[in-house]
C-alpha cells in the first residue's frame, strides 16, 4: 500500500545529491474495503427488522358507569402470576357468595401452563397448525398477509374457545407477563385480556393452592 520513492542526482562540482525518500500511500484497497462495509451494512439492516409484540388493547369507552361484557364461565381460564416465578390458575369465577373454585399451581415450562392452555384450545390450535404445514409443504400457496388473516379467522371461528383472564399482583416481574403472552401466541389463544387482580383472588394466593394436577382432557 505505500511505496518509498528513491531520488537520486548530482550536484555541480560532480558531488553526489543526498538521496531523498518520499512516502507515496495508496488509497485504492481502502476504497475496495469501505464499498465492501458500506454493502455489508446496508444488507443486515434491510434484512434486521424491529420485533415488536402485539397487544389488542380493550376501547375506551366515555361513559363510566358502562358495564363490562359479561364472560362464560365455562370458557373463563383465569392466570394469576405472583412473584419467584409463580404462576396459579383456576377455571371460572371466583364468587364471595359461592365456594371459591380450585386454585392450581404451575410453572411456566411446557408441560405446565402451555399444556393447560393447549388443552383449552386443542381444536383451534389443530385447525392452525395444518394449515401453516400446508403452506410450509407447497400444498397451499398462499402470502403471509393471506395466511395473517385465514389464521385470525381460524381463531374466531370456535365459539368454545378459552377467555383467557391474566392478573398479575404486586410481586410479579414484568418479565413474567411477557411470557405469559408469549404463551399466549404460541398455544394461538384468540382471546385473553390483561386485567387487574381482585381483592379475593389476592387472599386466594395468600392461601395455600392445591399442587399441579394433570390437566383436564375435554
Amino acid at each position: 500500500m505505500a511505496e518509498i520513492i528513491q531520488e537520486e542526482g548530482k550536484q555541480k562540482g560532480g558531488k553526489k545529491k543526498a538521496k531523498k525518500f518520499s512516502t507515496h500511500i495508496d488509497m485504492t484497497p481502502m476504497v475496495d474495503l469501505m464499498c465492501l462495509l458500506i454493502t455489508f451494512f446496508m444488507l443486515t439492516t434491510a434484512f434486521s427488522k424491529p420485533k415488536a409484540m402485539d397487544i389488542a388493547m380493550p376501547e375506551k369507552k366515555d361513559d363510566p358507569n358502562a358495564k363490562a361484557p359479561e364472560i362464560a364461565a365455562d370458557r373463563t381460564l383465569n392466570i394469576l402470576i405472583s412473584g419467584n416465578d409463580q404462576i396459579y390458575y383456576y377455571f371460572g369465577a371466583a364468587d364471595p357468595k359461592k365456594p371459591l373454585p380450585e386454585l392450581i399451581k404451575t410453572d411456566y415450562s411446557k408441560d405446565g401452563i402451555r399444556k393447560i392452555l393447549l388443552q383449552r384450545n386443542k381444536i383451534v390450535f389443530k385447525a392452525v397448525a395444518e394449515l401453516r404445514e400446508k403452506v410450509l409443504t407447497g400444498e397451499l400457496v398462499m402470502a403471509d398477509s393471506t395466511l395473517d388473516r385465514k389464521t385470525k379467522e381460524l381463531k374466531k371461528s370456535d365459539k368454545n374457545a378459552p377467555i383467557v383472564l391474566i392478573k398479575a399482583d404486586e410481586k410479579a416481574k414484568y418479565k413474567n407477563l411477557v411470557d405469559i403472552i408469549d404463551e399466549m401466541a404460541i398455544t394461538t389463544i384468540a382471546n385473553y385480556a390483561i386485567v387487574d387482580i381482585s381483592p379475593l383472588e389476592l387472599q386466594m394466593l395468600g392461601g395455600s393452592p392445591v399442587p399441579a394436577t394433570p390437566p383436564i382432557t375435554q
